[in-house]
C-alpha cells in the first residue's frame, strides 16, 4: 500500500502539468480499449458472479455487479462525455488590483491523490477514474471484494490508455487486494492521498468517516422530503410527491417522508393516497394523518429519521412552512429538501433556512443528480460543508490557490 501511495503521489504531479487535449485523447483511448475488451471484461465479471451467486449474495446486488455489453458500452460513453466537460484546472477568477499594485487572483488545482472506496458496481471503476484523470487528479480506486477480478479487468483498461498517450499508467490504480486490512492502511495514508471518497451502504461510510486521517467527501443518508405548502397548486404537489418516492426507491434522493400543510391535507391525501396504495407504498404517519386516511401505521420518532430505500414512507401534517422547515432541520439528512407552493415568501423562507445540500422549489427531489444540475458527471453527493456541497463534479475534484502578479513591488 506504502508503494502504492508512492506511486500515485509521483503520477499526480505528473497528470496536474498535463494539458485539456491529452487528458482528452487519454480518455477516448480508454473508452475504444474498454470497447476491444468486452470478451475479457464478460470473462472477469463471470468469475465475480460465480462466486457472488455461490456466496447467495442478494438479487439487487448482483444486478448492480453485472457487466451486459450494454454496460460496457455505457462506461465507453461515460468517458467520451466526461472528455466534452469544460476542464476547471487552470481557470483563473476573481482577480483584482490592490491598493498597494499588486494583482491577487485565484487559480483552480486538483486535489492530488483521491481515494475513492466504493461497493458492487464496476462500472464506478471507470466513472471514478474519468473525473479524476479530467481534473487532473491520481486516484486509488478499491472495489468491493464481490467485482474484484471486474475491477482489476478494467484497472488495466485504463492503465493501458493511459500509456498509449503517454501519461502515467500509475494514474490510476485499483486495489488488487480484497483484504480489508487494505482499507485501514489507505485511510493512514495521509502522506500520500488527499482526500478519501466513499460510495456505498452506511456501513462504509461509517467506518471510512471514523477511521480516515484525512478529508472525506462523502453523504451519510438521504432523508428526502416534500413539503406541500397550503399555497400549493395541488395538481403539481400531486405529481412531484409521487414521482419523489416512486420514480425509483433505493437511491439517495428519494423522497422518505412528505410533510403537508393542515389546510389542505384533507384534498391532497384524498388524491396522493390512492396512488400510493397502488404503486405498493407503505404510509406511516401522524396521528392527524391517520385520523385522515385511517387505515395506515402510526409513524414513530425512529420512522422520521429513516431512510427506507424501499416502498415505505412517513408522513406529517403540519401547521406550515415554519413548522416544516424545523421538522426538515431536525430530521433530515442534509441532503435533498423540496417545496411545492405559489407562494413566492414561502418559498424564499424555505430555501433560506433548510439546511440542506440541495433545496427544491416545485420539482422532485429526483433531480438531485449531477447530471441533472449540468455536472456532466458525479463522483458522489456531499452532504458536508466544506468546499464541495451537494452532487460533486469536476470542480468538486479541484481546490483553488491564490496567485499574485507584481512588477517589482516590494512591502513598504
Amino acid at each position: 500500500m506504502q508503494k502504492l501511495g508512492q506511486k500515485a503521489r509521483a503520477a499526480s504531479r505528473e497528470l496536474a502539468k498535463v494539458d485539456t487535449g491529452a487528458k482528452n485523447r487519454a480518455l477516448e483511448t480508454i473508452a475504444s480499449i474498454i470497447l476491444d475488451s468486452q470478451n475479457e471484461l464478460a470473462e472477469k465479471n463471470r468469475i465475480d458472479m460465480e462466486a457472488a451467486e455461490a456466496n447467495k449474495i442478494e438479487a439487487a446486488m448482483l444486478d448492480r455487479l453485472l457487466l451486459t455489453p450494454e454496460r460496457i458500452e455505457a462506461m465507453a460513453e461515460g468517458l467520451r462525455q466526461v472528455a466534452t466537460l469544460s476542464d476547471p484546472i487552470g481557470e483563473i477568477s476573481n482577480m483584482a488590483q490592490r491598493p498597494s499594485g499588486i494583482e491577487v487572483g485565484q487559480m483552480r488545482v486538483p486535489l492530488g491523490v483521491v481515494g475513492i472506496i466504493y461497493e458492487s458496481r464496476p462500472n464506478v471503476t471507470a466513472d471514478a477514474a474519468a473525473l479524476c484523470i479530467k481534473s487532473g487528479n491520481a486516484t486509488i480506486l478499491r472495489g468491493g471484494s464481490e467485482a474484484l477480478h471486474s475491477n482489476q479487468a478494467i484497472g488495466a483498461c485504463i492503465q493501458r490508455g493511459l500509456q498509449a498517450v503517454d501519461l502515467p499508467g500509475d494514474a490510476v490504480q485499483v486495489i488488487e487486494t480484497s483484504d480489508r486490512v487494505a482499507v485501514g492502511e489507505l485511510l493512514r495514508m495521509t502522506d500520500y492521498v488527499d482526500v478519501i471518497i466513499p460510495r456505498g451502504g452506511k456501513s462504509l461510510i461509517e467506518r471510512v468517516s471514523q477511521e480516515a486521517r484525512m478529508p472525506v467527501i462523502k453523504h451519510l443518508d438521504g432523508i428526502c422530503h416534500v413539503y406541500i405548502d397550503g399555497q400549493a397548486d395541488q395538481e403539481k404537489a400531486e405529481a412531484i410527491a409521487f414521482n419523489s418516492k416512486t420514480q425509483r426507491y433505493g437511491v439517495c434522493n428519494t423522497m422518505e417522508s412528505l410533510l403537508i400543510a393542515s389546510s389542505i391535507a384533507d384534498t391532497v391525501l384524498a388524491r396522493l393516497a390512492p396512488l400510493y396504495e397502488q404503486a405498493g407504498v407503505e404510509i406511516r404517519g401522524c396521528q392527524k394523518s391517520k385520523d385522515i386516511l385511517g387505515s395506515i401505521k402510526l409513524a414513530s420518532e425512529e420512522d422520521y429519521a429513516t431512510e427506507y430505500l424501499a416502498p415505505i414512507m412517513s408522513l406529517k401534517i403540519v401547521d406550515d412552512v415554519s413548522e416544516a422547515i424545523e421538522h426538515i432541520n431536525h430530521f433530515g439528512s442534509q441532503h435533498t429538501d423540496a417545496i411545492v407552493t405559489e407562494d413566492l415568501s414561502a418559498a424564499r423562507k424555505f430555501m433560506t433556512e433548510v439546511d440542506s445540500s440541495s433545496v427544491i422549489v416545485n420539482a422532485s427531489t429526483r433531480f438531485a443528480d449531477g447530471f441533472e444540475y449540468g455536472l456532466g458527471a458525479e463522483i458522489g453527493i456531499s452532504t458536508d460543508k466544506f468546499h464541495a456541497r451537494g452532487p460533486v463534479g469536476l470542480e468538486g475534484l479541484t481546490s483553488q490557490k491564490y496567485i499574485v502578479f507584481g512588477d517589482g513591488h516590494i512591502k513598504e
